[in-house]
Parts: C-alpha cells; sequence; structure tokens
C-alpha cells in the first residue's frame, strides 16, 4: 500500500481558473488562466506535430502539450502580470523572472519528494529544452491573438493595438510550424457555429 502523504500541489493548480487574464482591458469575454493553459497546451500539440510531419522535426509533441499545460503555473502565485507592465523596463522584467522563479520552487516543494523530479522539468524553465520552449512560446502568442481577435469580433476595440502586436510578433517568427498554422487553422477560428456547420456540410 501507498504511503499517505499530504501535498497543497492540487488544490493551488485548480485555483488558476480564478486568475484572470488581461487584467488592464475591458473584456467582452473573461479569460482565465486554466482555460488559456488548456488552449496553448493544444495548439502547442498542433505546433509540434506540424512541425514533425511537414518541417522533418524530431519534437516529442505529447512532452510539448504536457509542459505547456504547466507554462503559466505560477501565476497561481504571482497573478497574471499584464504584457505592457512586464515589458515596460528590463528592471521590471528582471525582477519578474526572479519572483517566478521563487514561485516555481515554492510550487515543487509542495510536491511529494519523489514527484519532484518528474514536475520540475515542466514547471522549471530553466530545465526545459530550447526546442519545447520555442514552440510553447509560438502557442502562447497565437492563443493571445486568438483572443484578441474574438473581442475585436465582439466589437471590443480594446484589444486593436495588442493584435496588431501580436500579429507582428508572430510573423516575425521564424518557425515555419506557425506559418502553417496561421495559414490553415487561424482563419477559421472566427466563423459562427452556422458557418462552420455550413462548411462542414459543403
Amino acid at each position: 500500500m501507498s504511503p499517505s502523504i499530504s501535498s497543497n500541489f492540487y488544490a493551488y493548480l485548480s485555483r488558476l481558473r480564478w486568475i484572470k487574464r488581461w487584467g488592464l482591458k475591458r473584456n467582452a469575454h473573461e479569460e482565465n488562466v486554466m482555460e488559456h493553459s488548456w488552449e496553448v497546451a493544444v495548439i502547442a500539440h498542433t505546433l509540434a506535430l506540424i512541425k514533425n510531419r511537414y518541417f522533418e522535426g524530431q519534437v516529442d509533441a505529447n512532452a510539448v502539450a504536457t509542459a505547456a499545460l504547466y507554462h503559466d503555473i505560477t501565476e497561481v502565485i504571482t497573478g497574471d502580470m499584464p504584457t505592457p507592465i512586464k515589458y515596460h523596463s528590463s528592471a521590471i522584467l528582471s525582477a519578474y523572472k526572479q519572483i517566478e522563479q521563487q514561485a516555481e520552487q515554492e510550487l515543487l516543494n509542495l510536491l511529494p519528494e519523489a514527484l519532484q523530479p518528474d514536475f520540475r522539468v515542466l514547471i522549471d524553465h530553466q530545465q526545459m529544452s530550447e526546442a519545447h520552449q520555442k514552440i510553447i512560446k509560438a502557442a502562447d502568442k497565437i492563443s493571445a491573438y486568438l483572443k484578441c481577435q474574438a473581442e475585436l469580433k465582439a466589437g471590443n476595440a480594446e484589444f486593436e493595438m495588442a493584435a496588431e502586436q501580436l500579429e507582428r510578433d508572430i510573423e516575425a517568427m521564424d518557425q515555419p510550424e506557425v506559418r502553417f498554422f496561421m495559414l490553415s487553422f487561424a482563419p477559421n477560428c472566427g466563423l459562427t457555429l452556422d458557418d462552420l456547420m455550413k462548411k462542414r456540410k459543403g
């Protein structure tokens, strides 16, 4: 029989649903960190598969998706830092990264000792491969871009500048799998359910 160990790790994770994103903007549809993490994970998984099937990549798509699920886990402690503030100065960014690293360690310490090495490669960004980080970062940008497009479609002009900046960031990425995704999948994300059903029947 396995030993009984008390851990608050998943109690913390469950609170990600209460951490709101885009805190400086009026949102037509509020987004929390838990749902954002799921979207980033499925986009990252798809990007990894595209890279492997079309561009001779050798990425573990399942490992990428799992790591993406945890990519914002520290925000259960730090909250969501709005991008304009985080990148306002090098001093703020450096301080935030230090806080983020401390939060990563605190969350890891909540786990039973035997599980900590397994989670370290998912939670500690310094332990993650550069290839995986690159894909997850791209997926994070795409998720944010799709959020902006949804807000604009709802008539919310608050997201115009963010959408333009994210589009530039995504276009500047030297990742063919990203271009593939943006051409093949992203445009249809703005369709209504009726439009999707029409395309399916057609």
